[in-house]
């Protein structure tokens, strides 16, 4: 993942400012630059909530160009384009476009945004590499800075964020559970004639839902219980989701 700056040019608001940092910590951005900045008050402080180091090490520069210096690539962010080749200069990507794009750039990269009132400037956006902006609705479609900072963000974090995902019921697993609901048709005597349909039914919403481990143990557990229940066993009283399938029959 390449090195990030965010740069503010001259920002109006400082509660807007404390907003960014705070939004920079939320996504583990740590470089600062801004150009001309309005004083910073307790304001700031405050809207940063626990982003206040990020802030207090921001790096307060007097030009453009030394705001940009080291970075390799330069992106700028605007709330308005305008349609047509021949106005290359906002022809811009969006947030996910973006960072798919650069997600294996070597270097730094500054990612730019201008002031709340008017945005970048028509030079200082033929000074950028790319642009970026948010599609939002015609009828208003000017983000809050902070708002608009913390999509782009997002969508650079997500690239190289370690997720988390649950670990699916295996095929093997997903068999006998269908084999447990096959079993639980047969003893509430259901109709013959719909019994296959049913049963593909059955396992199309468990293929459309990709079930966890957590929810097949979970699953299996209610339909075991069920068939013990009708044919006359005593289930369980307890079980965990986390027993092995063979606990389960």
């Amino acid at each position: 993942m390449p090195a990030y700056r965010v740069v503010l040019v001259s920002p109006m608001h400082d509660g807007n400012v404390g907003a960014v940092a705070r939004a920079m910590g939320n996504f583990g951005f740590t470089e600062l630059f801004m150009l001309d900045p309005c004083p910073l008050t307790d304001e700031a402080y405050k809207r940063a909530k626990h982003a206040g180091d990020i802030l207090r090490n921001a790096t307060i520069v007097t030009s453009f160009e030394e705001a940009l210096r080291d970075c390799s690539l330069v992106v700028g962010t605007s709330g308005i384009v305008t349609e047509g080749e021949k106005h290359f200069v906002r022809i811009p990507e969006t947030p996910r476009a973006f960072a798919e794009k650069v997600k294996d750039h070597e270097g730094r990269i500054a990612v730019v945004f201008g002031p709340e009132d008017l945005g970048l400037s028509q030079e200082q956006l033929e000074r950028c590499d790319l642009l970026v902006h948010i599609p939002s609705h015609d009828d208003y479609p000017i983000l809050n800075l902070s708002h608009a900072l913390s999509i782009v963000l997002y969508e650079i974090y997500l690239t190289g964020a370690p997720i988390q995902c649950p670990r699916p019921a295996s095929a093997e697993e997903n068999d006998m559970l269908f084999d447990f609901f096959h079993q639980l048709l047969e003893v509430i005597d259901y109709p013959e004639f719909r019994r296959e349909k049913t049963e593909v039914m059955f396992r199309r919403l468990m293929g459309r839902s990709i079930p966890t481990k957590w929810e097949y143990y979970t699953t299996m557990g209610v339909l075991s219980d069920a068939v013990k229940c009708i044919s006359g066993k005593k289930p369980e009283k307890s079980r965990s989701p986390s027993a092995g399938a063979g606990d389960l029959t």
